[in-house]
């Protein structure tokens, strides 16, 4: 059976006694603030791992979300979360209204959060280039932002 790696986001940072508690019931890796974790689950898919780990920590941890740390062979990531009981229900209500499963409702409702989220990022980047051309030229523009990814990408290299 293989491992999955699961990336478990918290809903605040963890005490020192939090954590070791967390670790008793599994090994855990945390970030440098304690609010995000890391852990490997041993089960057929990333499903199952996903709700065994929420299944033994959620006692111990405020767990907000889990995600699979890779993703999968069709690039996507899976993400497991708790949804509250009258969300769910108002979710659970919405989604056949769309001839979709819940699952597909929630999935089709964050791709088009992310590409409105994605849409303001660009509009805002080319109310910032507009401000910036009317005080260079084109050419000088485009100059300074090879210079900026080329430095990005040398300080991204190990």
């Amino acid at each position: 059976m293989p491992h999955h790696a699961l990336e478990i986001t918290l809903t605040h940072a963890l005490s020192q006694a939090e954590l070791d508690a967390a670790r008793r019931r599994m090994p855990l890796a945390a970030n440098h603030d304690a609010t995000r974790l890391m852990a490997l689950v041993k089960a057929g898919t990333p499903h199952q791992a996903a709700r065994r780990l929420r299944r033994g920590l959620s006692d111990r941890l405020p767990i907000d979300a889990i995600t699979t740390h890779y993703p999968d062979a069709e690039h996507k990531v899976l993400l497991n979360i708790a949804l509250p009981p009258t969300a769910r229900a108002t979710l659970t209500t919405a989604a056949p209204r769309e001839s979709l499963t819940l699952e597909s409702f929630i999935e089709h409702a964050v791709r088009r959060a992310l590409a409105d989220h994605a849409e303001q990022e660009i509009d805002h980047l080319g109310r910032n280039v507009h401000q910036l051309l009317a005080h260079a030229s084109p050419a000088h523009l485009l100059i300074a932002v090879g210079r900026a990814l080329t430095q990005l990408s040398k300080e991204s290299l190990p």
